[in-house]
């Protein structure tokens, strides 16, 4: 088959990798976001999908793929399947339409659950025990196609998002390459979604790493796992000031006192009291500054027992 991949994001580079190394299907095209600022600097940069193909293929990058001279260029190629991954935009009718076996999306969680754009994020982030990938096709409806693969990853307890997203990633292009051979066979099996078990994975924004103490210190654990690297957990300190304190790594312990406050810790890290429980903070990075034991903070800061954090 002819297949033309669509994909921006980290979990489609295995993907691409295995559609390059396929000796039954020719990979005519990737289409990916065009490059974007990024860093301190804001200088352009291709995403990690562009980065990784780095020429072996024709790379595409169009502003809106829904634009009817950018479909008529892939109905130039002949696509026989077009393959979805972490693209970042949706894709009209006449897209979905244009190729004659369709168009299948890896995507990285038990469909229904976590439709979305951070599915990965949001399944640590809610302290799932499992997560998985689905092979979909693709509707107008955002993730709710028909499911034809999907395959259940144990969650390891203290697994962060950026750890997960590698082994989600060769999970899903594994998958794929079976789905591909079921297409291939005419012997696809379709499984409608149950959109009542339907729940969401929405883009992430900065404001949704900020930490509030009145939640379950598991919760909060969980939701520094989840959100790692990106956007990042914090609070503000000193109280009052728009400075973050990020925490990149943490635990949850028994314990209890007013949200928010600072209990007596030992050398190896900061507690602080929550809703229930306690958050052990161990390393964290205050703005402008590089990562640091909490112990460290807590000593630079000047802070003890009975303080509170913003």
């Amino acid at each position: 088959m002819r297949i033309i991949f669509m994909g921006s994001g980290e979990v489609g580079c295995p993907v691409v990798e295995r559609l390059l190394a396929s000796v039954q299907d020719e990979l005519v095209a990737v289409v990916t976001q065009p490059d974007r600022p990024q860093g301190r600097k804001l200088q352009l940069a291709p995403c990690p999908v562009k980065a990784f193909i780095a020429g072996r293929v024709p790379v595409l990058t169009p502003e809106k793929c829904g634009a009817p001279d950018f479909i008529a260029q892939l109905a130039a190629l002949q696509p026989d399947l077009i393959v979805v991954a972490a693209y970042g935009q949706f894709l009209p009718r006449a897209l979905l339409d244009l190729p004659p076996h369709g168009v299948i999306n890896v995507h990285p969680s038990l469909l229904p659950k976590y439709r979305g754009a951070a599915p990965i994020q949001w399944a640590v982030a809610r302290g799932e025990v499992e997560t998985g990938v689905s092979i979909i096709y693709l509707v107008e409806k955002m993730d709710a196609g028909d499911i034809i693969q999907q395959e259940r990853l144990p969650l390891p307890p203290d697994a962060t998002a950026a750890e997960l997203t590698p082994l989600l990633s060769a999970l899903g292009a594994g998958l794929l390459m079976r789905a591909i051979e079921d297409i291939r066979a005419g012997a696809v099996r379709r499984v409608p979604q149950d959109d009542a078990l339907a729940t969401r994975a929405p883009i992430l924004h900065k404001h949704d790493g900020r930490l509030d103490w009145s939640l379950p210190a598991q919760d909060l654990h969980n939701r520094i796992r989840g959100f790692f690297p990106w956007p990042g957990c914090y609070f503000e300190w000193p109280r009052g000031s728009e400075k973050r304190v990020k925490v990149l790594k943490a635990a949850s312990a028994a314990g209890d006192g007013e949200a928010g406050t600072i209990l007596p810790s030992d050398a190896h890290g900061l507690d602080v009291a929550c809703g229930s429980g306690v958050l052990r903070l161990i390393e964290v990075q205050p703005e402008g500054k590089k990562p640091m034991s909490a112990a460290a903070f807590l000593n630079g800061a000047r802070l003890g027992p009975g303080d509170r954090l913003g």
